[in-house]
């Protein structure tokens, strides 16, 4: 799942997620949008707020790359 249905399920906005996390929901919604990603340190946490695992964070993301030829 990608970070937005992974938030989405879990019924937090990004101005929750970005509070639990101490960061700025800019920041989420960059990771949502996929201009940027978070850090490797920040994963554990990430998929703990949501409630999933660090794979399902990127299960969506390979399989759109996989689809666009990258």
């Amino acid at each position: 799942m990608s970070f937005k249905t992974a938030r989405l399920l879990a019924k937090l906005t990004q101005e929750q997620v970005a509070a639990a996390l101490n960061l700025s929901r800019t920041t989420v919604s960059m990771w949502e949008s996929g201009e940027s990603l978070p850090r490797a340190s920040m994963l554990p946490a990430l998929a703990s707020i949501l409630g999933c695992s660090i794979d399902d964070l990127f299960q969506d993301n390979e399989q759109d790359q996989i689809a666009k030829g990258a």
